[in-house]
């Protein structure tokens, strides 16, 4: 199909495209910018005027329930909603059920992602079999059956060696490790961060240590085996502090944040309220701020939505005892926005920290909009203003603090190496 996106506001962090302009798209792939090419004749004209266009949402952690979890959600509703949200590409961590540790688990992946009609699916490896942290997976297996990365989830590795075993066998298929940083023992199982809130409520704190402790001994490993990190799902001032110093020692690392701990702390938690109950946890305005700070001089590459959708038991019961996380790859672009509403970074800054930079750090031919890309196009209105409720919202899972809230900022067509995969209701 031959598309053509006119009268749009073109921003390409990517290429330093910040201007009116137009694309034009054949064959899955950008074929001209700002004029149409010799004899090209469109099928299709979108007429962006008074709308971003700007390369398609890349998510670094979208959790999607399938295989294993489907009574959550299921790779349809969740690539449903991803599409509404302006994602075009998504890395599934590897903590599905059954885990992603064998090259047949990646094939089953691969093949719900082509039925339901979205192939920028990206599996991530387990680093050590069924996750247990004894013994490693087999990484190079699974690099050559199509996983882009390997990783332990939220799962801690408690034994240094494996970790160490792990990363040298990592580094030597130039394998990017996303690493969550969390030390088991010091998390003790909590659920909320160490501070007054947990304290007057009576939640099991999990300290700042846990996570700056696990960091500093990964980059310590780092150093010996010369294998890329990229630290996921960063929540501690401290954290900023090592990662910046980590670079300017030249270590081969990059980080990244989920957007809920750029708008959220442990002081906005509603007594007892499960959809707040998330890993790594809510933490203070000090860390949230330095987080912020972090992406504005990048010290922070990424921004990731760290999707997890719930079905309604499991955000039931005593918060200690519901299951972590936010379905929340709807409330990205406005919550973006509002950072940018709030001056905190530009909209440019935004859409290089959504799409431009999780492309770098995988490696992939996206976040870009370049002639010869491919046509993985986000077109939003910054303008349009929408309430999540059952009505608006596309995910199944409904787990999420924002429930009711009006948002500004919609998404109104996602294409998909050509295709448009999402069209908003007019």
């Amino acid at each position: 199909m031959h598309i053509e996106i006119v009268n749009g506001h073109v921003i390409d962090p990517q290429n330093g495209l910040d201007q009116q302009g137009s694309l034009y798209i054949a064959e899955g792939k950008i074929i001209g910018m700002m004029q149409a090419p010799d004899g090209f004749t469109a099928d299709t004209s979108i007429n962006a005027q008074g709308r971003i266009v700007c390369p398609g949402f890349v998510d670094l952690s979208a959790r999607l329930r399938e295989p294993g979890q489907s009574h959550k959600a299921t790779m349809k509703s969740e690539t449903k909603a991803a599409a509404s949200a302006g994602f075009t590409s998504l890395c599934i961590p590897p903590d599905t059920s059954p885990v992603i540790d064998s090259p047949a688990i990646v094939e089953l992946i691969e093949d719900k992602a082509e039925k339901c009609g979205y192939p920028h699916i990206y599996p991530i490896a387990a680093l050590t079999q069924k996750l247990a942290g004894t013994e490693l997976s087999s990484m190079h297996a699974l690099k050559k059956a199509g996983c882009i990365a390997v990783s332990h989830g939220y799962h801690a590795l408690q034994d240094l060696l494996v970790l160490r075993r792990a990363m040298e066998y990592a580094a030597s298929y130039d394998l990017l490790l996303i690493y969550c940083p969390q030390e088991a023992a010091l998390s003790n199982k909590g659920c909320a961060h160490e501070g007054a809130m947990a304290s007057r409520y009576g939640l099991p704190g999990i300290p700042a240590a846990a996570e700056t402790i696990a960091l500093v001994q990964c980059m310590e490993l780092i150093e010996q085996t010369g294998c890329r990190v990229h630290f996921q799902g960063l929540s501690c001032a401290r954290s900023v502090d090592l990662i910046a110093k980590a670079k300017i020692a030249g270590l081969p690392v990059s980080a990244g944040v989920a957007m809920h701990q750029l708008h959220l702390t442990d002081q906005d938690m509603r007594p007892y309220d499960s959809h707040y109950h998330v890993i790594p946890p809510l933490r203070s305005q000090q860390d949230k701020d330095a987080l912020l700070v972090g992406i504005q001089n990048n010290t922070i590459d990424s921004i990731c939505s760290d999707h997890q959708p719930h079905d309604v038991d499991a955000k039931l019961g005593a918060f200690p005892e519901t299951e972590p996380g936010i379905s929340a790859l709807e409330t990205v672009l406005p919550l973006m926005l509002r950072l940018v509403e709030q001056k905190n970074l530009s909209l440019t800054q935004g859409i290089e920290k959504l799409s431009t930079e999780p492309a770098r750090i995988l490696g992939l031919n996206a976040g870009g909009l370049a002639v010869n890309n491919v046509a993985d196009v986000c077109i939003f209105n910054t303008r349009e203003s929408w309430e999540i409720n059952a009505k608006t919202w596309q995910s199944r899972g409904l787990n999420t603090p924002f429930w009711q809230d009006t948002m500004q900022g919609k998404v109104t067509h996602t294409l998909q190496g050509g295709k448009i995969i999402y069209l908003a209701e007019r």
